[in-house]
């Protein structure tokens, strides 16, 4: 069978994400299905950046699978520094079974995927988030019964989370209207994308900058950190350029009457988001971290058997 890899949403259709999405919601069901997937497997996890809900949910659902996991650190391996990343990844394809990788730069991820002959999962880059993405949609779905027709608004950073849940929403049918400042759109090659998907599902993907008007009539309301890992430095400008982007009650009440609010964590409170809502009855947050362990589960089984 010939290797797949889950770099990024936008390379696997809609028919893979809703298996993946089906895979999910049974393994949630039935923890203990596939327990023996990776017995006496090892899958590397390559983290450049230190991690809470990354790092545990994978670490959980390789072992619920049978396998071990072997975190490797940042001051382990140097990706393209100490050695070549070509020679990581051959290197570990002889290892283990798989390669996790969160790193800064999207390029590394693609490097790994191209050398290593194992299959190699996103688990966070500066392009894109795939795994929370699908951990959201696999959310979304919970709570109403389906995707298609589904409004979603983003309100704040047009960042690697908004790309990733761009192509999510267009590949499963649902609208999707991103407020951003100007300066903070998403990446524009993933709007393409997106807006490719939407044609042949139906969905609709928006920019726009008024987050009042994104919101109106919204079932899903969206945010992100204003400031990511790497980017401590800007903080002072990008909390001055995101002033009325912050989502508090009078805002997240203008959303659909059944409305509820998603954020994938770490939050901010008092900054991108008001405690209020992230601490309110019509919050998810925590459904969708808890999924984070389902889908990858899925994901791997995926990978590993499908």
């Amino acid at each position: 069978m010939k290797k797949r890899d889950f770099i990024s949403i936008a390379d696997h259709s809609s028919a893979d994400i809703a298996r993946i999405l089906d895979l999910a919601g049974k393994l949630k069901k039935k923890p203990a299905s596939y327990a023996t997937l990776l017995k006496g497997e090892s899958v590397a996890l390559i983290f450049q950046k230190p991690s809470n809900r990354t790092r545990v949910s994978f670490e959980a659902g390789i072992f619920q699978l049978g396998g071990k996991s072997i975190y490797l650190a940042p001051d382990d391996i140097s990706l393209g520094k100490r050695e070549p990343t070509a020679d990581i990844a051959q290197t570990l394809s002889r290892y283990v079974k798989g390669i996790v990788a969160r790193v800064f730069a999207h390029q590394d991820l693609l490097d790994l995927a191209k050398y290593a002959t194992i299959p190699v999962v996103n688990a966070l880059s500066d392009h894109s988030h795939p795994c929370q993405a699908l951990a959201d949609v696999m959310t979304v779905h919970e709570k109403f019964g389906t995707l298609k027709g589904i409004k979603l608004a983003y309100i704040g950073d047009g960042n690697n989370m908004t790309n990733s849940l761009m192509l999510a929403a267009a590949k499963m049918g649902m609208h999707m209207t991103v407020a951003t400042p100007k300066g903070y759109e998403p990446d524009a090659g993933c709007v393409r994308q997106a807006a490719d998907c939407a044609q042949a599902t139906g969905a609709t993907i928006s920019l726009m900058r008024d987050p009042v008007k994104a919101v109106d009539g919204a079932d899903v309301v969206y945010t992100d950190t204003w400031v990511s890992m790497g980017q401590e430095k800007e903080t002072a400008r990008r909390l001055k350029d995101f002033k009325g982007y912050q989502i508090d009650a009078k805002l997240f009440a203008r959303a659909g009457k059944d409305r509820i609010f998603m954020h994938c964590l770490p939050a901010h409170r008092g900054q991108e988001v008001a405690a209020d809502v992230i601490d309110g009855p019509r919050s998810v947050v925590f459904d969708e971290a808890e999924n984070r362990l389902h889908v990858q589960k899925a994901i791997m089984v995926f990978l590993y058997s499908e």
